[in-house]
């Protein structure tokens, strides 16, 4: 539900042997409740930036499924109701835990085609690569391939529900069609001049030319037949069977330079996720080429200098300064897992942070900008009856990726592979099998106390600051989820849409606030409430008595759903 703008925040909580379960609905800036009654059998709750994804992971939890087959239903829907953020021909990232186990984590990330070097690009007189395109599509899709491991973690988990069960919700919304979003509308809108030209988009993302209208239904046979099939034959047959031939031919017709035997090449693997200790408990995000590394730092450091209040300059401030040293961290040593110059886990070493922490001015601000990175994602959680909790996020990087549409699948192909640098000497250079950089990180927290944290968000550069928003607020300093999530935000540097590299504000902070900041040496941009700049985010959290708290963004079309 919307209230004012404002997201209804859900939390259910276990009562004693025979009794029913009790459902509270919040509206945290109302203290409104609403007390509602299901069977104790029936527990768990999904959250994601679109209502119908909320929705269809629910639906998978009430028919006994688990918390990845949960958040599986959930991708594949979110896949289809929220194109302009997120496609099956972009990439993902898992991170996911059962109760007395340490996290798992699956890398999805799509490397670069086996003629892809910087001399590729070179020969046809380019600079960069370019974000928009067939030479923008240069990575391969890896999320059907991380949904396929997905799958087989969820069987070790007890999971019994068909894959066509699982994309039942995802073929329906593309076969029968959904609501266009006000997102997408504006997004389409605004994207339309660089977008329209690109090959397939026009065809399916325009009316007669003209972008959709918010409320107007909007269908995706291709993509729906696409589902069908993957439903029968497995993602697998993405890189390996009819649908990879199809995809590969397709590819070919358009420009892009991915072919057949690259798709073959491609799967998606298990990975050790990264992790940090703070005071109340542990952290868990991905690795390298993932940006959680940055996240991670952030808290870290942040926990070191932790200031009294979850608002005011030393808040803002102190995070704000945390993110310049996690970023200029982040862009000298991430890059593809085989090319970094040292072990990730090293700069989560206490000395390490302990001499980041130390170059933090509590007063004044580093100086400021750096290169900046943008992108179009979306973030979804689930949590069973069990307290099983995944944490995930798929993208296309930016808005509609590359914006190439294949004719025959329906697939929007992702532009991660723009971010490679055509500087050879570069860590992030282009080159044959390598991973492009992630702004992707999808988080975890382990409490000490015995509770559980999925969360996560969109965003670009501004993922790990407003997880690092959320954390601190509720973690760190006792606030409600929900108000945790729906506080204003800030945002250092460029996120989708975005060329400042400023330090953008919402406007529901005190503007006495604002003139400390930029007293304090801060460039501050003032923008609107409740902005799509900020990102979408979401959080689960399942306490150890089996209370399970969750919390949707204002800024999204999601929700919260729970029974």
């Amino acid at each position: 539900s919307r209230v004012e703008q404002r997201k209804i925040g859900f939390e259910v909580g276990v009562p004693p042997p025979g009794r029913g379960l009790n459902l509270r609905i919040a509206e945290p800036e109302r203290n409104s409740t609403v007390m509602l009654s299901t069977p104790r059998s029936h527990r768990g709750m999904v959250t994601a930036p679109h209502h119908l994804a909320s929705e269809a992971g629910l639906r998978v939890l009430r028919d006994g499924g688990n918390a990845l087959e949960a958040a599986l239903a959930a991708a594949a829907t979110v896949a289809v109701v929220y194109p302009h953020m997120n496609s099956i021909g972009g990439d993902g990232f898992w991170l996911f835990c059962a109760p007395g186990e340490p996290p798992r984590a699956i890398d999805a990330a799509g490397t670069a085609g086996a003629v892809v070097d910087v001399e590729h690009f070179r020969r046809q007189g380019l600079a960069a690569i370019p974000f928009r395109g067939p030479q923008a599509a240069c990575s391969l899709a890896g999320a059907l391939s991380g949904w396929e491991l997905a799958f087989s973690a969820a069987r070790a988990w007890g999971g019994g529900l068909s894959l066509e069960r699982l994309l039942e919700d995802a073929v329906h919304h593309a076969e029968a069609g959904f609501a266009v979003t006000r997102s997408q509308a504006l997004l389409t809108a605004a994207k339309q001049v660089e977008l329209g030209p690109q090959p397939g988009f026009s065809e399916v993302f325009l009316y007669a030319g003209v972008a959709p209208r918010p409320g107007s239904l909007f269908k995706q046979p291709a993509l729906a037949a696409t589902l069908r099939r993957l439903a029968k034959a497995g993602p697998d047959d993405f890189y390996r069977g009819e649908l990879a031939r199809s995809v590969a031919a397709d590819l070919a017709a358009c420009g892009s330079p991915l072919g057949l035997a690259d798709l073959q090449a491609y799967r998606a693997t298990f990975v050790e996720p990264l992790s940090v200790r703070l005071s109340v408990g542990r952290l868990y995000n991905l690795p390298p080429p993932t940006q959680g590394l940055a996240s991670l730092i952030i808290l870290a450091l942040y926990d070191r200098l932790r200031p009294a209040a979850a608002e005011g300059f030393d808040f803002v401030h102190v995070l704000v300064e945390a993110t310049k040293q996690a970023f200029l961290l982040r862009d000298r040593e991430i890059a593809d897992p085989g090319r970094l110059r040292a072990p990730p886990a090293s700069f989560l070493a206490a000395e390490v942070l302990d001499d980041l922490a130390s170059r933090i001015d509590p007063a004044r601000a580093l100086q400021w900008p750096q290169p900046a990175a943008a992108g179009d994602t979306i973030w979804l959680g689930a949590v069973d009856r069990a307290g099983r909790a995944v944490s995930y996020i798929q993208s296309t990087y930016w808005e509609y990726g590359s914006g190439v549409v294949l004719p025959q699948s329906g697939i929007t192909w992702q532009n991660r592979g723009a971010s490679f640098s055509l500087d050879p000497s570069h860590p992030r250079a282009a080159g044959p099998g390598r991973k492009p950089f992630h702004t992707l990180n999808p988080a975890l927290a382990l409490f000490d106390d015995g509770r559980v944290l999925s969360y996560g968000c969109m965003g670009g550069e501004g993922q790990p600051q407003t997880q690092a928003a959320v954390f601190a607020r509720h973690a760190l300093h006792g606030q409600e989820l929900q108000a945790a999530v729906t506080a204003p935000r800030w945002l250092l540097g460029r996120t989708w849409g975005e060329e400042s590299t400023s330090l953008k504000l919402e406007g529901r902070f005190p503007a006495e606030l604002a003139d400390e900041l930029a007293a304090a040496g801060h460039t501050i941009e003032l923008v609107p409430d409740f902005t799509d700049v900020m990102g979408h985010a979401g959080a689960l959290l399942r306490h150890p008595d089996g209370l399970i708290e969750g919390a949707s963004d204002p800024r999204s079309e999601g929700a919260v759903a729970a029974f």
